[in-house]
């Protein structure tokens, strides 16, 4: 064989091999990585890459190197499930960089983390101020984890004696131009009610659409192959009464799936003042 046909051969076969070797060590691989899993990544590509060019090396030598370093994460990966110790030993462990809300120096210098470092960190979790933050943790693969102060926190519905409706996950239910009629008859739809929605959004057949997402409330998301189709958008009055009327709607549902009777005449009578607020702009509103 000609050299050429010896890299094209032996490329081929360090590309499977490896791919194979990759399935077997798993998805940790690439949901967890350690620096150690970092490590392993990079050897077994620049082996597979000698593989390729370096002719004058039986093919079987690179093979075994690539086992040898596949086969030892794996080894030691299940000895981690089955000892805490080992584990530490291996990963080492997750260090606290905020704490009360007080910066640990003394931490950040054992992690060599700078305090840029640190605020490109917290910046990636959305938090901008520092003293937003109750406390932060440095994970073993790198990332910060952070729990805001308590008053900061996002008001839960269970917060407010709201008892939630359980969601399903959103599902797609057209695909360039074609329903997921499997997906539509989970959620209790039919093909006719989708067209109805999607008609709504400026469509006129299924063949106009290139994506749509049903979510568990029954709200569709529907992108156009042609922005041209989308419907012209409603008139800002009537926007501003539509949103009005969705907030009364929203007030009653609260009021009936609450359990707490102090939040329930609450909503009730948000949603009477809403009712009267239409009610008044009603002349103003019209065009």
């Amino acid at each position: 064989m000609t050299d050429s046909t010896h890299v094209l051969v032996r490329g081929i076969t360090g590309f499977f091999f490896m791919f194979i070797l990759a399935r077997l060590m798993g998805k940790r691989q690439i949901t967890q990585i350690t620096y150690f899993d970092y490590i392993v990544g990079i050897t077994i590509g620049s082996i597979a890459a000698e593989l390729t060019f370096s002719t004058y090396i039986r093919m079987s030598n690179f093979i075994i190197g690539m086992t040898i370093w596949a086969v030892i994460p794996i080894i030691i990966s299940k000895l981690e499930i089955k000892s805490l110790t080992f584990r530490t030993l291996m990963e080492g462990k997750s260090t606290v960089i905020i704490e009360n809300g007080q910066i640990l120096e003394e931490n950040l210098k054992k992690e060599s983390v700078t305090v840029d470092e640190l605020m490109i960190l917290l910046r990636k979790k959305d938090v901008f101020t520092l003293a937003d933050v109750e406390s932060a943790i440095l994970e073993k693969n790198g990332e910060l984890s952070i729990m805001k102060k308590s008053e900061l926190e996002a008001l839960t519905p269970k917060d407010i004696g709201l008892t939630m409706e359980k969601q399903k996950a959103p599902s797609i239910v057209i695909l360039d131009g074609n329903v997921m009629e499997k997906n539509l008859v989970d959620y209790g739809y039919t093909k006719e009610w989708l067209l109805g929605e999607i008609m709504k959004q400026g469509a006129k057949t299924y063949a106009d659409v290139f994506l749509a997402q049903i979510d568990s409330m029954g709200t569709v998301f529907v992108d156009l192959y042609h922005d041209t189709l989308k419907m012209p958008q409603m008139k800002e009055k009537l926007l501003v009464a539509a949103n009005i009327k969705q907030l009364q709607a929203s007030l009653i549902n609260f009021s009936l799936q609450s359990q707490n009777k102090d939040a329930k005449e609450m909503y009730q009578g948000y949603a009477t003042q809403m009712d009267k607020l239409v009610s008044e702009m009603a002349v103003y509103l019209k065009e």
